[in-house]
């Protein structure tokens, strides 16, 4: 939990409490509590979600969840987290739990074993989320929000980290893709995908920066809505935005699992909910059959 208690509340009870609040929020967030229909099979396989400080992104990253656990309660979230330092490679987390103030959460290690089994690629690498590497909060600031939606079942994760290597590097992303669709249609259980990013990080300082910064967004935004994965790895990898070969690995795998149409579930910017200055944008969307 290294930015429990800065990033997000760290202890129970504020943090129940931020999560119902970014939830309930009718005009950054969806205005309502996550819940379940429990339907026999699922449409929505994926989800894009900002990870800045839940106060900013939070709201938008509560629309994601809020539509990924509304049909059914995941067996399994895969998810595909960036890098702000300088690892390289493509690596994946054995076994263990991960902690949060909600409650640990266990690393799926049946489902990892499938894909290191399948992947030459993607390697075992706990180091790569520890140590050196700990302070990295894609993936951390995900945890909260799939503990608070999972109640009691027993939802498991499977972290991956696409490193350096694959930012501007489609092909690769594709090899990626192709062993987590491969590993994913193998498993006899319910999994969806889930890539940690942000859009653009820029200073702002008036409506027409405002608005040039959001078009770019917007661009990176319709790829998505399209599947288009090689055009929005193109247009974010030559942005700001921190995690184009998450986005694109995402789009290829579930198009590989007969996706069929993404959609935006919410987009606004840093500056929206607090002035002028240094802008981020937050976007959240999900991925259907």
């Amino acid at each position: 939990m290294t930015h429990a208690g800065s990033w997000y509340p760290g202890t129970e009870n504020a943090l129940l409490k931020e999560m119902n609040n970014l939830f309930t929020d009718d005009k950054f967030g969806p205005g309502e509590e996550p819940h379940t229909q429990n339907l026999e099979k699922r449409t929505i396989i994926g989800g894009l979600c900002p990870h800045a400080g839940i106060r900013f992104s939070g709201y938008c990253a509560a629309h994601t969840y809020l539509n990924l656990f509304k049909e059914r309660i995941p067996d399994t979230i895969v998810i595909l987290g960036n890098i702000h330092n300088r690892y390289n490679d493509i690596a994946i987390f054995e076994k263990g739990e991960w902690e949060t103030p909600l409650g640990n959460l266990e690393v799926d290690d049946e489902l990892v074993q499938v894909i290191l089994n399948k992947s030459e690629i993607i390697q075992l690498d706990n180091s790569a989320f520890t140590g050196d590497y700990e302070a990295e909060h894609n993936i951390e600031i995900q945890l909260p929000f799939i503990k608070y939606c999972m109640k009691e079942s027993n939802l498991k994760i499977v972290p991956i980290k696409l490193g350096y290597k694959t930012y501007h590097n489609y092909k690769l992303c594709e090899e990626v893709a192709s062993d987590l669709s491969e590993s994913i249609n193998s498993y006899n259980k319910d999994v969806v995908i889930v890539a940690s990013s942000d859009m653009q990080h820029e200073e702002v300082l008036n409506l027409k920066k405002l608005e040039k910064f959001k078009s770019r967004d917007k661009d990176v935004i319709n790829a998505f809505e399209e599947l288009n994965a090689e055009k929005l790895m193109n247009i974010a990898s030559n942005l700001t935005v921190c995690g184009p070969q998450t986005i694109t690995t995402l789009l290829l795998t579930c198009k590989i699992l007969n996706a069929t149409s993404g959609k935006l579930l919410k987009y606004y910017t840093s500056v929206d909910k607090g002035g002028f200055g240094y802008c981020v944008g937050y976007f959240s969307g999900v991925i259907s059959l």
